[in-house]
């Protein structure tokens, strides 16, 4: 199992395709548990146990900060001053949601540093993240429009307009769920390439290659996705009668 839940399997075996782990019955059909569950399963690990940790250690804050409460501080700090940023007056009603969304799919994107293939190189995770995001915009702009300016909207400027307006809302969850898989994979794919043609001089140096692929590119990634979220979403929230 160990092999298959790593992003390479070592040696001259280039290796980053999702692999299933073991086979289950429902319904009388074969489903797998894929490395993808496996990898998603240890990321929500981390976060509810940081969360837990967090939630202790806040409990009894000091007034000087210290160790793990800097860290827990400094956190939410940087995620209130972005959100702040980009959804101005708005912000206090996502920021949860924003904040989790940020953290989970960063962790995803540099669990590579790990070992671990990240969740997100799957189309079906980050299409879920899409979709979820895509249901958001919707709710709130029928929510602060209410379903007339709803359907103005589509037919805006003229109603021959409508299938183009159509087509740009459902361009939505996929432009983001595309832009982010296709980053990811292509590092892991970059990094299995890495190990698999290069593994007996791969000592060391690849370090560099996981700090641009994994972190820097990872980071950026979460930081674009979560930007075009709050910046759909504040869009439809201000345009509030």
């Amino acid at each position: 199992m160990g092999a298959g839940i790593l992003l390479t399997g070592g040696g001259a075996d280039i290796d980053f395709m999702i692999k299933g782990v073991f086979p289950y019955q429902l319904f009388g059909q074969t489903l797998w548990i894929t490395t993808t569950h496996i990898c998603l399963v240890i990321v929500m690990l981390v976060i509810i146990v940081f969360s837990i940790l967090a939630k202790r250690v806040m409990k009894k804050a000091a007034e000087v900060p210290s160790g793990f409460q800097n860290v827990v501080e400094m956190v939410v700090e940087m995620l209130d001053r972005m959100i702040n940023s980009a959804m101005g007056k708005h912000a206090p009603k996502f920021r949860n949601y924003i904040g989790t969304l940020f953290i989970f799919i960063l962790l995803s994107n540099i669990s590579g540093l790990f070992g671990l293939r990240p969740p997100t190189a799957d189309y079906g995770v980050t299409l879920a993240l899409g979709l979820i995001t895509f249901v958001m915009i919707n709710f709130n702009e029928i929510k602060h429009q209410k379903m007339s300016g709803y359907f103005k909207a589509l037919l805006d400027p003229w109603p021959i307009w409508m299938p183009i307006n159509l087509i740009s809302k459902v361009a939505i969850p996929m432009s983001l769920s595309l832009r982010l898989f296709a980053n990811i994979l292509s590092g892991a794919v970059m990094m299995a390439l890495v190990y698999g043609m290069l593994s007996q001089v791969a000592l060391i140096w690849p370090a560099a290659l996981h700090v641009y692929f994994d972190l820097f590119s990872g980071s950026i990634q979460t930081y674009v996705f979560c930007m075009l979220t709050m910046t759909y979403i504040a869009s439809v929230c201000e345009t509030e009668s």
